[in-house]
């Protein structure tokens, strides 16, 4: 089977729509699928839920739909870095849910493995306890924490087959393999396509039934949170 597409805006025909909820893979903007962030910006699908690390910076990453007004709610681990996320946030024009990190790659995790809720100590004792249940093991407090599912999963791989099976690259692996898992619909976008066979099995990363459609930007940006140069 051919999964692959001919740009973003093909890939996302059809599955991306408004009210949705999107995965979103990367961690700050490392291994961020960008030209499929444009293809959401260039859509204009309103009322989108978010679920990602983090909301990219000002002007790049998912930071460019969030000044497009696009979305209605993330639920993500960190808001620092983005000065238009903060602003939306303090104003109350964006609903924010802030999980832990660990917590939140687990949520899509388990919600990709068919799990519907986990317990977990992170949290206990803090905001983030709030209208959770809780449950006593061993003597200690465990939160209650839902998974995962996004309707859409936009996913960064460095190299896909024409099935769909996907290798990252290093540090770029990141949330990308739980957000493919966790959604119900995934597109992948790579930068390089090889025949179905060429890849070792042994080196896949995410195998393709958890892919559904591929798109290749050969030479993404790969754009740097925050670049300090030393006085020469």
């Amino acid at each position: 089977m051919n999964k692959v597409f001919g740009s973003a805006k093909e890939a996302l025909a059809g599955v991306l729509k408004d009210n949705v909820m999107i995965g979103v893979g990367g961690f700050g903007l490392c291994g961020i699928p960008e030209a499929l962030i444009q293809g959401v910006k260039d859509h204009g699908a309103k009322n989108l839920t978010v679920v990602s690390n983090n909301c990219g910076i000002d002007g790049w990453g998912l930071g460019i739909i969030l000044e497009n007004k696009q979305l209605k709610k993330v639920i993500c681990s960190y808001i620092g870095g983005n000065a238009e996320f903060e602003r939306q946030f303090i104003a109350k024009e964006i609903e924010v849910e802030l999980t832990p990190q660990g917590t939140l790659a687990e949520k899509l995790r388990s919600g990709g493995c068919g799990i519907p809720a986990f317990y977990t100590k992170t949290g206990v004792g803090t905001l983030i306890e709030e209208g959770k249940e809780t449950k006593t093991f061993d003597g200690q407090t465990y939160l209650l924490e839902q998974t995962l599912t996004p309707d859409l999963g936009l996913v960064k791989a460095w190299k896909a087959d024409r099935s769909g099976n996907l290798v990252y690259r290093l540090t770029a692996r990141n949330f990308n393999p739980m957000v493919a898992m966790a959604a119900k619909l995934t597109v992948v976008e790579v930068e390089e396509i090889v025949e179905n066979g060429q890849l070792d099995p042994d080196q896949i990363h995410t195998p393709g039934i958890f892919v559904h459609r591929i798109v290749l930007n050969p030479n993404p940006e790969k754009r740097i949170e925050q670049r300090t140069v030393r006085p020469g």
